[in-house]
């Protein structure tokens, strides 16, 4: 499938919901990271961070509205292919996504 030259159609509130999260997310995130580099955070804020604001629950809410936009716009196969494509990702707890990115340089 050439998906480059797919469009697919998503309610704009849908987007917008999930832009937020995301946004909270990547700045927090961020935010965070200096703290670490800093000495001012440990991983147990981050920890706190991702159970308080229910990240988990929130990005699987925004994997979800996509899924559910492509489920209903593509076809079977088309949907199946990304499927792989996905499955394909760096996972935690894997051996694949053990090393770090700079180790993965080397």
């Amino acid at each position: 499938m050439d998906m480059s030259s797919r469009e697919v159609r998503v309610p704009l509130s849908e987007v917008v919901a999930v832009l937020q999260d995301l946004n909270e997310f990547v700045v927090s995130l961020d935010r965070l990271g200096s703290r670490q580099a800093c000495g001012t955070a440990d991983d147990y804020t981050v920890g706190k961070f991702i159970a308080d604001w229910d990240v988990a629950r929130r990005l699987a809410h925004a994997r979800r509205v996509i899924s559910v936009v492509l489920d209903e716009q593509l076809s079977e196969e088309e949907n199946a292919e990304i499927d792989s494509l996905c499955e394909q990702g760096r996972f935690f707890g894997t051996e694949s996504a053990t090393s770090t990115p700079t180790d993965q340089l080397t």
